[in-house]
């Protein structure tokens, strides 16, 4: 045997002696942690144990050192602030919830509750009648007396014409008037006013079909109505009464504020909608296009399914040329998600004959279904009325008669008539 094997033979025993010391070694060290480990876990166990014992020990003295067995002359005055300040404190405990509970209800938003179809009607009746100068009694003034000359038949027709009723239909009201034997016959009060009523609803149209389209059994729904008509004709201010209307009716409703050109459009929107529980959809952006928030308004109303969308738009562009592309902008978009059903002109009553120019441009442009006529408050320019019909050969729909929240009635041409004669 070499000396180089030798040398391998010893270091292989060296090498193996030493791992069987170090696996010693690890084994005595683990085996003095784990000793060391049970010792304190040991110690922490009788630590607990010798807690739970010391608290036991006091539970089982506290009787002895109740107040009911402390003589009565020293517990009064002893513990009587304390008992107090419990009191005080227990009261202020139970007074925090209740407190709380109270302000939730609060926190709830509190919508208000408009008013119905008949109220609205009755309110038209009596604004009209309070007038002091509805047309109606002028013309029955002029026709109650006795021998008619033709100086009072030319007042009749100035009448009329002053009420806007227009040139054309004043003539063919007057020749009726003439040749009707209860006027002309006999000069009885009420046979006169019955003749001049019958006159008048022939005149404003009794048979035509005034309902809302989203009234009707085969309304879509959504159904979409788009308000239009130049700024200051109170538009945006309908759009949020015609909500109210119809969350009267039970309806759901959507507003779209799509006149983005008037900086407080939107935000007048949004007071008419937070009071009956109606959302606005507006964009944040100032001078937005129109035509987006008309898709996005409309695109929203068919995911939540509610009853009615009302749109409003704008009222006054750069020019008319541009007003009226817009307007069919908005519309050709929003028939992109939903058929329009309506679009309702707004126009003033007290502008009369002057807003009837506009009027004619809006039905050229956009088509209109019907009219609704705000500030007709009694004011002598009523017979417009019959004018706008005549000219536009679509229906009044709705009459706004003041400037509260639910002023805005449906028009009905009897309440109508017996308002101005009354």
């Amino acid at each position: 045997m070499d000396t180089n094997t030798i040398i391998g033979i010893v270091v292989v025993v060296v090498i193996a002696l030493l791992l069987i010391l170090g696996f010693a070694w690890m084994d005595k060290s683990r085996k003095k942690a784990m000793r060391g480990s049970q010792d304190a876990a040991k110690a922490r166990a009788d630590a607990r144990l010798a807690a739970e014992q010391e608290a036991a020990r006091k539970a089982a003295e506290q009787p002895v050192h109740s107040p009911a067995t402390e003589p009565v002359e020293s517990s009064a005055p002893a513990h009587a602030p304390p008992t107090e300040t419990a009191e005080s404190t227990a009261v202020a405990q139970r007074n925090e919830p209740v407190t709380d509970e109270s302000n939730e209800p609060s926190e709830r938003p509190q919508y208000e509750k408009p008013e119905g179809r008949r109220g609205r009607l009755q309110k038209l009746r009596e604004k009209l009648s309070k007038s002091s100068n509805p047309f109606g009694k002028a013309l029955f003034s002029i026709l109650s007396q006795d021998n008619l000359t033709e100086a009072d038949w030319e007042d009749v027709e100035d009448t009329l014409l002053l009420a806007d009723v227009g040139a054309e239909a004043s003539e063919q009201l007057v020749d009726r008037l003439h040749t009707d034997a209860r006027i002309t016959g006999e000069s009885d009060p009420s046979k006169v006013k019955e003749a001049l009523r019958s006159e008048l609803l022939n005149m404003v149209g009794t048979k035509t079909d005034r309902r809302l389209n989203a009234d009707k059994p085969d309304a879509h729904r959504p159904s979409v109505i788009i308000m239009v008509g130049v700024n200051g004709t109170g538009k945006t201010t309908t759009a949020g009464k015609l909500a109210r209307l119809f969350v009267a009716q039970g309806k759901s409703v959507m507003l779209g504020a799509a006149d983005t050109f008037r900086a407080a459009a939107a935000d007048q929107l949004e007071t008419w909608g937070a009071k009956v529980g109606v959302p606005v959809v507006r964009s944040d952006k100032e001078g937005a296009d129109p035509a987006s928030v008309a898709f996005e308004a409309s695109k929203r109303a068919k995911e939540e399914d509610v009853d009615v969308l009302i749109i409003d738009t704008a009222g006054r562009l750069q020019n008319k040329a541009n007003l009226m592309d817009e307007l069919g902008k908005i519309r050709r978009v929003t028939e992109k998600n939903l058929p329009v059903d309506e679009v309702l002109l707004v126009l003033d009553a007290t502008t009369g004959q002057n807003g009837m120019a506009q009027a004619k441009v809006f039905a050229q442009a956009i088509g209109l279904t019907g009219v609704v006529l705000s500030k007709l408050d009694g004011s002598a320019k009523g017979g417009i009325v019959i004018s706008v019909q005549r000219e536009l050969d679509v229906p009044v729909k709705l009459v706004g008669v003041g400037e509260g929240p639910d002023d805005l009635a449906p028009f009905e041409p009897e309440a109508f008539v017996d308002g101005i004669l009354d």
